[in-house]
């Protein structure tokens, strides 16, 4: 994983840009969380709306490292800060696409973590997406950094 501390600014328009390569152990994603944590301190993102992101990376991070950790073999997770807009990428090697519905079965364990991730992200004026790229895919929040 890279350090944190090494990210710098972006090109002279003022885009900021951090990215961490790593594992699909599940252990990696506390690391990604604390170092994603003092990113957004850095850039002094407000902590409601920091806080929805690091809830919406870890989901992202763990989904990835659930569903595609056997066909990938590392993940790719990168903050953007850029023309008022707040990005989180998660980058991996799996081509199948997830699934934003918000059709989850009362009595499933599992599942409802991307339904709570759309949600604050919308609740916030955003947006979440996923599109195909290279062999893999990229699921993404994208939110106004207000």
């Amino acid at each position: 994983m890279l350090d944190p501390t090494l990210f710098a600014p972006g090109p002279p328009s003022g885009c900021r840009l951090v990215h961490w390569a790593t594992g699909v152990a599940a252990s990696a994603v506390p690391g990604v969380r604390t170092s994603l944590r003092r990113v957004l301190e850095r850039w002094r993102i407000a902590p409601e709306l920091a806080e929805a992101l690091l809830l919406a990376g870890a989901e992202l991070l763990s989904n990835a490292i659930r569903h595609a950790g056997d066909v990938t073999g590392s993940l790719r997770v990168t903050v953007t800060l850029a023309d008022g807009w707040l990005q989180l990428d998660v980058a991996d090697g799996d081509p199948g696409m997830p699934c934003f519905g918000l059709d989850v079965d009362g009595e499933s364990e599992s599942g409802r973590g991307l339904v709570i991730v759309s949600f604050l992200v919308r609740e916030a004026g955003g947006e979440l997406t996923a599109f195909r790229a290279g062999s893999g895919k990229v699921v993404r929040v994208r939110v106004p950094a207000v």
